[in-house]
């Protein structure tokens, strides 16, 4: 689904980037808009309560941290706010390139929590789907980091 609303979102601000809107111009703007959209999507399962059954919510979220982790719970809210502040960073034009390179750290940083929730038999998404998943997020939060010195002088 994460991987969909990527897309989608990418494909709508491109279209409207070919229907004149100056901002999303480039494939690589559309691109990082699309992972911030992306990204408030998936941040806010960090902030649902455990009553919530139709999304992950924070217990589920909380119960894929592996145990060495120290405080989960607490972790699954930093990692909340870290995921908002990224989207807001990438639509901000001065703080794109930062928020990609944190960004991508971030998704490694996250993988072996999907990795432990995998293995430990949790009901989360399979690692040949989601290792490829979040490969694809690291990637174009490098790529919407790396503005070229063309895109920069028009900006």
């Amino acid at each position: 689904m994460t991987v969909i609303v990527l897309l989608v979102a990418t494909l709508v601000f491109r279209l409207l980037g070919a229907l004149g809107v100056a901002r999303f111009v480039t494939w690589r703007v559309s691109a990082a808009h699309g992972l911030a959209v992306m990204l408030v999507m998936t941040a806010s399962a960090h902030f649902v309560p455990a009553g919530v059954t139709f999304m992950p919510n924070h217990a589920d979220l909380a119960a894929m941290v592996p145990p060495f982790v120290p405080f989960p719970a607490l972790v699954v809210y930093l990692t909340g706010v870290l995921e908002l502040a990224g989207a807001a960073g990438l639509v901000l034009e001065g703080t794109r390139r930062a928020a990609g390179i944190c960004l991508a750290l971030l998704f490694v940083a996250l993988l072996p929590a999907n990795v432990y929730a995998a293995l430990a038999g949790q009901d989360v998404t399979p690692l040949w789907e989601r290792i490829p998943e979040q490969v694809l997020y690291i990637a174009i939060a490098l790529w919407a980091a790396a503005t070229r010195t063309r895109e920069r002088s028009r900006l």
